[in-house]
């Protein structure tokens, strides 16, 4: 199975969402506390996800808002330097800052990473800043869950699915679950639902499936997953197992497996991004399901092996060359 997009469009993939700052640490080994260097990115995953698919040669394209400032300036002018559309990036006059994320590297098996996640200027992303004419020069608009997390970027985001439903854009859904902006898990699961029900393709890992369904950790299980959305719109979910790989299904009933590759890990972040960009590349180049799962697993393998998520985004040969290897 591929999936079939309109070719008549401008753009290969226009992200919505959040693009922030990421803040990697510099000295490997040693808890946060003692770390004393660190050194800046742009960060948020469909930001990441916008980057590393406009390195692979995709044409991109974003809609969200960044700060007034400094940070603005540096998200929107490296964006625009890897290729990125960046025409509608707003920029917030209220006040509001760029999303921060610090990154503890402990060991590779021991990550984690601290959120200022408070007032960002990404969720002030108004309805009325969503631009008809923009979403539907797309093949696919990709959305991330966590610009579903609060008012009024909530709104835009749902607008924008709904544009992209009535303009005929695949509305790829990237899961993106992250904890610290969500006022309960049941709000969680009444968002995520609502948009993967009106999804083309769901990307995820099990856990994320998990708090969607407003199940306990580990409680869900793929097959009652894909039986639900498949009543919905969505024709190819991903389901991500972290070393034991991912499975796709599609509302044909084929089941697919993609292996984890093998790397020095350096750090376990930036996987997901890297995974969807390469995977959402192959699709959109007609290839089919079995090969995207290798590149995204191969993407995933190739960044959690460098310092960085967004700078470390792979090549299309780099990606081709991995699975050479490994096979």
């Amino acid at each position: 199975m591929s999936i079939e997009f309109n070719q008549d469009r401008n753009y290969d993939i226009i992200a919505i969402g959040r693009a922030c700052i990421d803040l990697n640490a510099a000295e490997y080994n040693r808890p946060m506390e003692e770390t004393m260097t660190f050194t800046k990115y742009v960060g948020g995953s469909p930001a990441n996800i916008a980057i590393g698919s406009s390195k692979l040669g995709l044409k991109a394209g974003f809609i969200g808002k960044i700060p007034n400032d400094q940070h603005g300036n540096f998200i929107k002018q490296y964006m625009s330097e890897v290729g990125i559309d960046t025409s509608n990036m707003v920029v917030d006059q209220e006040g509001h800052k760029a999303g921060l994320t610090f990154t503890e590297i402990k060991s590779p098996e021991e990550c984690s990473i601290l959120m200022y996640r408070e007032d960002v200027a990404d969720l002030y992303l108004n309805p009325d800043e969503v631009n008809e004419d923009y979403i539907k020069q797309s093949k696919i608009l990709l959305v991330s869950g966590t610009a579903l997390a609060k008012s009024p970027s909530r709104e835009a985001v749902i607008k924008a699915v709904s544009l992209a439903r009535k303009n005929d854009v695949k509305v790829i859904f990237e899961l993106d679950y992250r904890p610290y902006t969500w006022a309960s898990k049941e709000e969680t699961a009444i968002y995520y639902s609502l948009i993967a029900e009106q999804s083309d393709v769901v990307i995820g890992t099990r856990d994320e499936y998990d708090m969607m369904e407003n199940l306990e950790e580990g409680e869900g299980n793929n097959e009652a997953t894909v039986n639900d959305l498949f009543n919905h719109s969505p024709e190819l979910l991903v389901i991500k197992h972290g070393v034991d790989g991912s499975y796709a299904y599609t509302k044909a009933g084929d089941v697919y497996r993609g292996l984890a590759y093998k790397t020095q890990v350096l750090k376990t972040f930036g996987a997901g991004d890297s995974y969807a960009s390469a995977f959402l590349y192959a699709i959109v180049n007609g290839k089919d399901i079995e090969t995207a799962l290798k590149f995204g697993s191969a993407s995933a393998a190739i960044v959690v092996s460098k310092h960085s998520s967004s700078e470390a985004m792979p090549t299309v040969e780099e990606i081709e060359s991995l699975i050479a290897q490994q096979g």
